[in-house]
């Protein structure tokens, strides 16, 4: 029997994809949102394809304010874009 792989939908194009090629975006306990290139880091987690056009189409629907309940300042898909620059390239 095949082992099964996990599946998560990614908040921009709302694509089933396996977990391992999607970036978790999580909000920690104290409300610090960040990317989690190892799927370790606790908190609530949202997932999004490594590309600029699903983090743009989450930034446009509210995509990750509803995945956390809870507003998200305007600076943090700046701070998220620049992230997923540098953690693509060290991956």
């Amino acid at each position: 029997m095949p082992k099964k792989i996990p599946l998560r939908q990614c908040v921009g194009c709302r694509e089933m994809k396996p977990k391992k090629e999607l970036i978790r975006v999580v909000r920690s306990p104290e409300g610090e949102v960040s990317l989690d290139f190892k799927g370790k880091k606790p908190g609530r987690g949202a997932y999004v394809c490594p590309n600029d056009g699903c983090l743009t189409k989450a930034k446009k629907a509210r995509a990750l304010e509803r995945a956390f309940g809870a507003a998200l300042p305007p600076d943090v898909y700046g701070a998220l874009a620049q992230e997923m620059e540098a953690g693509c390239d060290t991956q």
